[in-house]
């Protein structure tokens, strides 16, 4: 479903701001797959996600979905086959427009433009239907502008757009860090709700190591620009959080005095 092979990226190469965003990532996910992503600030985390998107280009290394290597692909042409969901609720949707058209545009997005792209009855009812689903009762409030809903109205908004057209891949960029603590776990549910509904494959990155261990079947952990650790279904389940904090100490120790060694 999505396959990364040697991603690497650097910035500002040959000035004294060189900074290697992503060493070497290997990545690869199975249809399904509900991923993860944990690691500090500058890990690479968000620059991966960034990389799945089109919204940069690897400075070499492939990047497949579906079997397609779409590695130059532009980020609008990719946009059919991805839905991504950002920390900013303000992102991801025209506050200027309806709840209604903002839905349209989202339903549209894989579809041909013909004489009948505008809203009509039987569209209502499906956007009716799914925004039943967010039980915030915005099914009611259809015609209301998107800038006047609340942070965590507009990120549940945001997630059910992302998640319409069941997209190949979903992207969830630390979505729930700018909401408060009811709203951030109100959109944690909307989101295991919605990505199991359609057993979406979704890479999610988090600060919130709690929120990591809880949703998905596999986790990773990354350090200034690599993965250096990866936890499948079945240790995940048995994980806690000082577990991975004991892990990521070790991990960057051994790093540490590895480099030593290397530099003699």
């Amino acid at each position: 479903m999505l396959k990364l092979t040697n991603i690497n990226k650097v910035f500002n190469e040959g000035t004294p701001d060189e900074k290697v965003a992503l060493g070497d990532i290997n990545l690869h996910l199975a249809p399904g797959d509900f991923v993860t992503i944990i690691g500090s600030n500058g890990a690479g985390k968000s620059t991966m996600m960034n990389m799945i998107s089109g919204a940069l280009t690897p400075d070499f290394g492939t990047i497949h979905i579906n079997g397609k290597n779409v590695t130059g692909d532009a980020e609008y042409k990719r946009a059919r086959h991805i839905g991504r969901v950002f920390q900013d609720p303000m992102a991801g949707t025209a506050p200027s427009m309806t709840i209604e058209e903002n839905l349209a545009i989202a339903y549209n997005r894989t579809k041909t433009r013909t004489l009948g792209f505008g809203v009509n009855k039987k569209k209502k009812d499906i956007y009716r239907t799914a925004l039943e689903m967010l039980s915030l009762n915005l099914e009611n409030r259809l015609n209301a502008k998107v800038g006047m809903l609340s942070g965590g109205e507009r990120q549940a908004l945001s997630l059910l757009m992302a998640t319409f057209t069941q997209p190949s891949i979903l992207l969830l960029d630390e979505h729930t860090a700018a909401l408060d603590p009811s709203r951030a776990e109100l959109i944690t549910n909307i989101t295991k709700q919605l990505v199991e509904k359609d057993s979406l494959t979704t890479l999610m990155v988090t600060h919130n190591m709690q929120q990591a261990l809880d949703l998905g079947n596999r986790l990773i952990m990354m350090d200034k620009g690599q993965i250096i650790l990866e936890v499948g279904e079945a240790e995940k389940a048995n994980l806690t959080i000082p577990d991975l904090m004991a892990a990521f100490e070790k991990i960057r120790g051994e790093k540490m005095n590895s480099d030593r060694a290397l530099l003699g």
